[in-house]
């Protein structure tokens, strides 16, 4: 739902434009109009895009559509997906060409691509394991691809098999590990607070903005809680990568200009403890999305600003305010700088060049 509709477009027309390194790719129309969508394709060909990368007429797909976590799926959960899209109302509207450099406009480049980087087939039970972690693995592995985004890429743009969950860059924001870091990661969160994020978009701990916001919104809030206990079940097994705690000493005129700037402007929902409000406003103190290895996503709330998923679970969200108005780059550095540094926190001092590059990525360089 949330990449094949375009802002302010129909649903599942496709249209949305997906930032790559190499360029813009456009997600594809997968109603069932028979001339610009996929009213004409079979099971079987549906079947190959989703499992090899391959769609109709031989087309080979990027992997900006995750074929490369779907693969995983099983044949009867690709066939019912297939059964669901054809009940759609069909949108007549065409497919808007890729804007990629040469050579990787040319999809022939997509043979080399996978023969390096793409593990063809379906979703393997560990036999060690419960029947619940196996179900865990099967959602976030296959069908709900979170290391899609949460995990680190390499140069040519495909996951890195050996740091699976580590972090990693999606749409310009940063998603956080999701392994067992007491810092940056879920080793503080319980099953029940993972289940409570996936299912209402916040918890006690954190809320969901950006890109998540819209997977809570449109994908896990709508999972059975037997489902979502599952895959809480597989994330809390990970195991945790390496905590940093070494990073580079902070400025002290920095964190004393962010104190100053957060009294100002943060206190009043979030307190001078950084504990915010339960399931209203969210907790700094010991976020992992704060302290996340690269700022970008807490750079980014502060700049544009945030609101709470809205689901049948949490019908009354709150608004963050957009900052980035007000407040200079290196004002919304220091702010970020100390609240990645106080109440226990530990990371990297953020900089106003850091914040000027996600300034310009950011929706508020498009609404001026």
């Amino acid at each position: 739902m949330a990449c094949h509709t375009a802002e302010g477009g129909k649903s599942f027309a496709g249209g949305r434009p997906i930032q790559t390194p190499f360029g813009t790719i456009y997600s594809t129309n997968i109603t069932p109009d028979r001339e610009t969508g996929i009213g004409l394709w079979s099971n079987t060909e549906f079947y190959s895009a989703m499992h090899e990368g391959i769609g109709r007429y031989k087309k080979r797909l990027y992997p900006a559509f995750p074929y490369p976590w779907f693969t995983k799926v099983d044949s009867n959960d690709v066939t019912a997906i297939k059964a669901y899209l054809d009940t759609l109302p069909p949108v007549r509207q065409e497919n808007k060409p890729l804007q990629l450099s040469w050579p990787f406009n040319d999809r022939k480049i997509m043979i080399a691509w996978n023969a390096i980087n793409f593990h063809a087939g379906a979703f393997h039970p560990d036999p060690s394991k419960s029947a619940q972690w196996n179900r865990g693995a099967y959602l976030v592995e296959g069908l709900g691809h979170c290391g899609q985004c949460h995990s680190p890429k390499n140069a040519i743009g495909a996951t890195k098999r050996g740091d699976p969950l580590g972090g990693g860059f999606a749409e310009n924001w940063y998603a956080p590990n999701l392994v067992g870091d007491m810092r940056d990661g879920l080793g503080t969160w319980s099953a029940q607070e993972i289940v409570r994020y996936l299912k209402n978009g916040s918890n006690t701990i954190a809320a969901a903005a950006g890109p998540m916001a819209e997977v809570v919104r449109n994908s896990t809030s709508h999972l059975n809680n037997a489902d979502l206990e599952s895959i809480a079940t597989y994330l809390k097994d990970m195991p945790s990568k390496s905590d940093v705690t070494d990073v580079a000493v902070v400025d002290p005129s920095s964190l004393a200009n962010g104190k100053e700037l957060y009294t100002a402007n943060c206190i009043g929902c979030h307190f001078a403890s950084g504990s915010g409000v339960k399931n209203a406003f969210p907790r700094l103190k010991a976020s992992a999305a704060v302290q996340a290895e690269h700022p970008e996503t807490v750079v980014r709330v502060i700049l544009e600003g945030g609101q709470v998923v809205t689901t049948n679970q949490q019908p009354l969200p709150y608004q963050m305010p957009e900052f980035g108005r007000r407040l200079s780059d290196q004002q919304i550095a220091d702010i970020a700088t100390y609240i990645r540094n106080t109440w226990g926190n530990h990371a990297s001092a953020v900089t106003a060049a850091q914040v000027a590059k996600i300034r310009k990525e950011s929706r508020l360089s498009r609404t001026k």
